[in-house]
């Protein structure tokens, strides 16, 4: 096959999965004339493709997919101006489909005819291509090529992922710190935060030992703090009735101790990476949907962790605070946008579950959201619960 032609797909997978597998020199892709004027989404798909060792010529056709008298004068002109070709029908919309049909049932030559199936993760021959006969899917993806084939682009987050995972045992003990004190913690890091800085490099935190913060006031808790310094997450501890000073090991642990949502993190990152079977993990994966490469000016969103299994990606968002629909509604958009069918979004949060809950979850079910709550965030449930 030197020639692929994609019925374009509102579901980026269908656009990327043929050439990715089968390495045609040119892609054709019959698309709407909207898809055709987008020069970003046609920038990332080729950075797609490059990225994933493809070396394909990408050639963009603009008709409308709803009408399948033009769709079918389009398909007629490519198959007469290209040799060798196969068409992959795991995509468009019923008229273009309705419009291959009939080119192909007019053409006396056998041309080749394939699509994939999402519940087999499977290739199949409709017609004369056995290079694609009942072929398993073996792509597996990374969370940017996620990005990048859907028009958007992964941005660096506010983590070192690569470091992270050098310092699992450190986030063990900070689980097991917030585990014992998660009924007072919030208000403790609002007193960690006013007492220490976010900027630079200066570890040093100190200060009165009750603070103003929240439009009253805040009494450092010594048993955490204490607790914080057997677990070495804090270093030379000094606490009396009036003050309290310390010192934080690094800046990356700074951050952790500075930021309410940063422990529920880390805990669903180190669970996704001990669970073993995702091909990439990443915190604090920020996407620009435009597919630029600055937050500035651009539609951003940042996804909690994000962990990918073959070509399924799972999107998750910790909640410390109550789940709101807001953040419900945000968490299915971003699936649906860079996911598509097949992906799953997750919403944790460490709260216990109460039947005052009930509209809450029940509005994720609504959204196909899995909801992760207190009772299942310990190592090894979460492990379980991740996996599904």
């Amino acid at each position: 096959m030197k020639t692929l032609i994609e019925l374009y797909d509102e579901r980026p997978l269908e656009n990327v999965l043929g050439t990715e597998m089968f390495h045609p020199e040119e892609t054709i892709f019959i698309c709407p004339p909207e898809v055709d004027a987008d020069r970003t989404l046609r920038e990332s798909l080729q950075k797609y493709f490059e990225r994933r060792g493809c070396h394909v010529r990408i050639t963009f056709v603009p008709v409308s997919l709803l009408d399948a008298g033009k769709v079918e004068k389009r398909l007629r002109q490519v198959l007469e101006t290209h040799e060798d070709c196969a068409i992959d029908i795991s995509g468009g919309t019923d008229a273009s489909l309705f419009a291959a049909g009939k080119v192909l049932g007019g053409l006396d030559s056998e041309i080749p005819v394939y699509t994939y199936s999402h519940k087999k993760n499977a290739f199949f021959e409709i017609r004369n291509a056995p290079f694609a006969r009942d072929l398993p899917c073996t792509i597996r993806l990374d969370a940017e090529s996620c990005f990048l084939m859907a028009g958007g682009n992964l941005l660096p987050g506010r983590e070192d992922n690569q470091r992270l995972r050098q310092m699992l045992p450190m986030i063990d003990r900070l689980f097991s710190v917030f585990s014992a004190y998660r009924k007072i913690w919030n208000r403790q890091i609002s007193y960690i935060q006013n007492i220490s800085t976010a900027e630079g490099e200066n570890l040093d935190a100190s200060g009165e030992r009750t603070v103003k913060a929240d439009h009253g006031t805040v009494t450092a808790d010594e048993g955490l703090l204490q607790a914080l310094a057997r677990a070495e997450l804090i270093l030379d501890l000094s606490i009396s009735e009036e003050h309290v000073s310390f010192r934080f090991p690094d800046t990356m642990v700074r951050f952790w101790l500075r930021d309410i949502g940063a422990v529920l993190e880390l805990q669903v990152f180190r669970a996704c990476l001990s669970a073993g079977c995702f091909d990439d993990v990443v915190l604090s994966a920020v996407v620009n949907w435009q597919g630029g490469f600055s937050q500035r000016d651009s539609v951003t969103n940042e996804i909690d962790v994000m962990a990918v299994r073959g070509i399924h990606p799972v999107f998750i968002s910790c909640k410390t605070s109550e789940i709101r629909t807001e953040a419900l509604n945000e968490l299915a958009i971003l699936r649906d946008r860079f996911g598509g069918k097949g992906s799953r979004a997750i919403i944790v949060t460490s709260h216990t579950a109460t039947k005052s809950r009930s509209p809450m979850r029940l509005r994720a079910a609504e959204l196909g959201i899995e909801v992760i709550e207190w009772s299942d965030i310990r190592l090894n449930r979460l492990i379980q619960r991740i996996k599904g």
